[in-house]
């Protein structure tokens, strides 16, 4: 289960002509706390060297997870459900009990095409949305010399680590280390082998520059591939510093990288077989194709930059890599015994919440001179609906602790990450809308083959019968 292609809307990949992989979190994926830890500590170095109070903090790995969104208004930090409803939030690092959270969002539906709200859309998010979260407390607690507004935090945090990534000592460091930072999968590049030896034209979409590219690659990759082949056989076309989600949707100029330290010229032709491009956009892929929309598969990590702006703006078929699925999944799987006890407890639950009303409206009945005839004196009635009250309150006592610990799998602050309550969270609902398939890992495409045929399952409604 962990290793499967989980389906939105159909997909044949015999129908897909040519296939374009995102690189970082994607084709590499790193080992999330490594990277994030020296991610955060380049962001605090930045921000101490602005004189901002960051001295001392440490990244918590557990604070934050995909799919959470920041509210730069109250300096919250919430998981919100499909529809948009805040059921978890923390001011700060603070949790907010749920009267005070019921008083902060009451009316209140999440909407990210408001500037107020900044979605965590990649595991990239997750430093920056942990130092944005732990300044706020510091900001409440006055350690500021100025007055900051929870947006002007939040920005001068983004800034800060833009410019950390923009410098390129972090990715030197991966780039000297990478055993250090990188989970290597083995069976990712013969995926992309059998793909392109089944007549799929690969493409590698990156903004990525050149030298980290071929470094990470050529690390990740050429030890696992047949005799005589190099990362680069893989590959049609290379596009780096993609600059997406721009690459999506602007026309952008186009150059070829003519050697390994990235030395640039213009490409007036267009793309080149082989060959190794900077920049451009997405109108380029398809000239040189002689393809478009949907016989485009594009696979990345990043549910807006990757998946959302190329759905929408070019109809191409998406494929999101959600890499923690397999933690979760495992997690789902070893709580499949209590939650089948919590199913059962449930079930009793609804059974007697509806006897419960039932009396009620007998009781009132003849409270009110409308009793049918032969109905139980009141006192009686009154009597069994006291017994069912009692009966429900033992019902909730057990069912508490096992929806709590329901609510807690994977990450004891957010729960599942597609998952709020018995509802799908906001990040499901984007995954929902915008990618055809996910999975965890590129290479769960060899056991399925470049021929598979995905079917979606059929939707199913609230009043469809239970299976």
């Amino acid at each position: 289960m962990q290793r499967g292609i989980f389906c939105n809307r159909t997909l044949n990949l015999r129908s897909i002509g040519a296939i374009g992989y995102d690189l970082d979190y994607t084709l590499i994926h790193y080992r999330v706390v490594e990277w994030e830890r020296r991610a955060y500590a380049h962001l605090r170095a930045k921000l101490c060297d602005k004189r901002w109070p960051a001295q001392g903090l440490e990244l918590d790995p557990g604070l934050m997870v995909r799919g959470l969104i920041l509210d730069l208004r109250l300096g919250n930090v919430v998981k919100a459900d499909r529809f948009g409803y805040v059921k978890r939030a923390c001011h700060g690092t603070r949790f907010l009990e749920w009267d005070e959270q019921r008083r902060a969002y009451a009316g209140t539906l999440v909407d990210l095409s408001e500037p107020r709200w900044v979605f965590l859309n990649t595991l990239f998010s997750l430093s920056e949305a942990c130092m944005f979260a732990q300044l706020v407390d510091r900001l409440d607690a006055h350690a500021f010399t100025r007055v900051l507004s929870y947006r002007d935090l939040y920005d001068g945090v983004k800034e800060s680590l833009d410019e950390a990534h923009v410098e390129g000592r972090l990715k030197a460091e991966i780039v000297a280390d990478p055993g250090r930072f990188v989970d290597l999968d083995p069976e990712t590049p013969l995926a992309l082998l059998d793909q392109k030896e089944a007549g799929r034209k690969l493409l590698l979409i990156t903004n990525s520059e050149w030298p980290y590219t071929r470094e990470m690659l050529a690390w990740a990759f050429d030890r696992f591939l047949p005799d005589g082949l190099r990362w680069r056989d893989l590959f049609d076309v290379i596009i780096v510093a993609a600059r997406k989600p721009d690459f999506f949707h602007l026309r952008l100029p186009l150059f070829e990288v003519v050697d390994d330290e990235g030395l640039l010229r213009p490409a007036p032709k267009g793309l080149r077989k082989g060959g190794v491009h900077h920049g451009g956009d997405a109108a380029h892929v398809e000239e040189w194709l002689g393809l478009a929309g949907e016989d485009i598969l594009y696979v990345g990590d990043h549910i807006w930059g990757d998946v959302t702006v190329t759905k929408r703006t070019l109809r191409w078929r998406t494929a999101l890599i959600l890499r923690e699925l397999e933690d979760e999944l495992a997690a789902v799987e070893g709580f499949a015994a209590t939650e089948a006890r919590l199913r059962e407890l449930m079930a009793e639950k609804e059974r007697c919440e509806l006897e419960v009303s039932q009396l009620r409206l007998r009781v009132q009945r003849r409270r009110r001179g409308r009793a049918p005839e032969g109905e139980d004196p009141a006192e009686a009635l009154e009597r069994r609906l006291a017994e069912r009250k009692a009966e429900l309150a033992g019902l909730d006592d057990g069912i508490a602790p096992l929806a709590r610990a329901a609510g807690e799998l994977a990450n004891p602050n957010w729960g599942l990450l597609l998952r709020t309550g018995n509802d799908k969270s906001h990040l499901a609902r984007q995954v929902e809308r915008s990618a055809d398939v996910y999975t965890s890992r590129v290479s769960n495409f060899l056991h399925h083959t470049p021929f598979a045929y995905f079917r979606a399952r059929r939707g199913s409604l609230p009043h469809d019968p239970e299976p």
